[in-house]
């Protein structure tokens, strides 16, 4: 993935986006003039503490949400617009998959919701499957599989209109981290073979470096765009890359940078 987009389009763009929760006189203001653009076919993490308002950013990108202030556009149009026309999947912390419906049968589901007949999908289906590795496991039920194998299903599921953008917010936090660097992986691997625009939501420093063309760092309490680094790793990751010098150096400088700007006491990046 290289990290020049100066001659790619603008897909999402955010200018001074705020939330507020509450009523008047019990208010909390999550985040506060958020501003940055995603360039289309870019990976970007949104990296920040626990409590900072990344998932409620992810959800008002994803229109499931609605700013207080602020604009924000995707594809130079208003989010529901985009969703309506199903321009983007969602793949959330907790896979939600239907336990009586198999892993093929719970990667068909939108595309039975938007009516297309079986047999026109079926091939995509399979490719789904190869795409995250399933196609051994494709009769099997979401209580047969471990919660990496679930995920996987979620991912492949959020594919299957094949939008050009794809929402994650938090997906790999709840797995132990074999399974993690597996489905990093397998993201990458993803990512290479469609070419998707990704943003993904993390509070882990060396998952969003791993993973990322760039970074945008929030503070907490409200959530404000602290900083964005550029992660120039190149396309070709591996578990090796780790180990590397750029990604250890850049991984060293988000954190001293954080805990330079942050209360330690309250600093919850990983």
């Amino acid at each position: 993935m290289s990290s020049d987009f100066s001659r790619r389009k603008v897909e999402i763009s955010l200018e001074d986006v705020s939330m507020v929760f509450g009523k008047k006189g019990r208010q909390e203001t999550v985040l506060q003039d958020i501003t940055f653009d995603v360039e289309q076919n870019e990976f970007v993490s949104v990296l920040g503490p626990s409590g900072c308002g990344k998932s409620t950013l992810l959800r008002l990108m994803a229109d499931l949400l609605q700013p207080s202030k602020g604009h924000i556009t995707i594809q130079k149009d208003h989010p529901r617009e985009v969703r309506l026309r199903r321009k983007f999947g969602i793949v959330f912390q907790t896979p939600t998959l239907f336990e009586w419906r198999s892993v093929r049968e719970n990667i068909e589901l939108p595309l039975e919701v938007m009516g297309h007949p079986r047999h026109a999908y079926r091939e995509l289906v399979d490719h789904l499957m190869d795409t995250v590795g399933l196609t051994k496991f494709k009769d099997y039920y979401p209580w047969q599989l471990s919660g990496g194998m679930q995920q996987r299903v979620a991912i492949a599921r959020a594919l299957s209109l094949d939008p050009p953008i794809l929402f994650m917010d938090e997906p790999f936090s709840a797995l132990d981290e074999f399974t993690k660097e597996r489905l990093q992986l397998d993201l990458l691997d993803m990512k290479r073979k469609t070419n998707k625009t990704i943003v993904f939501v993390t509070h882990s420093i060396s998952e969003a470096v791993f993973l990322s063309n760039r970074i945008i760092v929030l503070t907490a309490n409200p959530g404000r765009v602290h900083a964005i680094y550029p992660v120039p790793l190149g396309e070709d990751r591996n578990l090796q890359t780790r180990e590397s010098l750029p990604f250890q150096k850049l991984t060293a400088a988000i954190h001293h940078d954080y805990k330079e700007e942050s209360d330690p006491s309250e600093d919850q990046l990983g």
